[in-house]
């Protein structure tokens, strides 16, 4: 049994506006499937998509607080002036730059319009195939400890780790990475961003939740109330979603 991630959820104020400026950021579209707005490749709805990992924007009906988020997204660049073409389109859609710490770096740091932070990087040859995704980056104390959690979890493989980073790709090596990132810093709010996970058909929920919490995964509540999905959090108490099956 495994789990894949299909989706990063999102949760924001204006659930349309926040889609739609990540829709025009990774040049995808955007779908309206229900009270979310979904944020896919270019073409019809297609869930969940079989390379790309999408955005799933909530309404909620509170902002952002300052604190910085522990879940981020880093965008691949292929040169120098498609860093900067892509930084400059993205502050006329509605970004803003932000200052998380990182001093003089060769990537640049904004915020989407409600605040969320995230990464344009530099060319990396590493993120050369991922999309527009390069990966999705969650902050952690023991990147060691969040891999081998993630990789029992999902059936991506783990291709770095170390006591600052980890790396996982999906098994067929298409879409972003998904990496571990040791910071300072302890959870310390409910995230505004999570990941959202679906077992493969076939697969039981119920039985996948109950093999998540032998891994060490425990029960959260962050008001779903009675949903079809199960709210769980990791080790550090990042919350993620098993989904139930399409």
């Amino acid at each position: 049994m495994a789990l894949r991630l299909v989706q990063v959820n999102f949760k924001a104020l204006d659930g349309l506006a926040v889609g739609r400026f990540w829709a025009e950021a990774l040049g995808w579209s955007v779908f309206r499937p229900g009270v979310t707005t979904y944020v896919g490749p270019l073409g019809g709805f297609v869930w969940p998509h079989p390379v790309a990992v999408g955005i799933d924007v909530v309404p909620v009906p509170e902002l952002k607080t300052t604190t910085k988020n522990r879940v981020h997204l880093d965008l691949a660049t292929t040169s120098a002036a498609h860093q900067a073409e892509l930084v400059a389109r993205l502050k006329e859609l509605g970004a803003t730059p932000a200052d998380v710490g990182q001093g003089d770096v060769p990537w640049t740091v904004l915020a989407d319009p409600e605040g969320n932070e995230f990464c344009v990087l530099e060319p990396r040859e590493i993120y050369r195939d991922t999309g527009p995704i390069a990966a999705v980056v969650v902050d952690c104390t023991d990147p060691r400890a969040m891999a081998r959690f993630w990789g029992e979890a999902m059936d991506w493989t783990l291709h770095e780790v170390s006591d600052d980073h980890a790396r996982l790709r999906s098994a067929k090596g298409v879409g972003p990475y998904l990496e571990f990132l040791r910071t300072p810093d302890v959870k310390t709010t409910p995230d505004r961003i999570h990941l959202d996970l679906l077992p493969y058909p076939g697969d039981d929920q119920a039985a996948e939740v109950a093999r998540l919490k032998a891994l060490g995964a425990t029960p959260a509540d962050v008001g779903q109330g009675d949903v079809p999905w199960t709210v769980l959090a990791d080790a550090e108490g990042n919350e993620f979603c098993v989904l139930a099956p399409a």
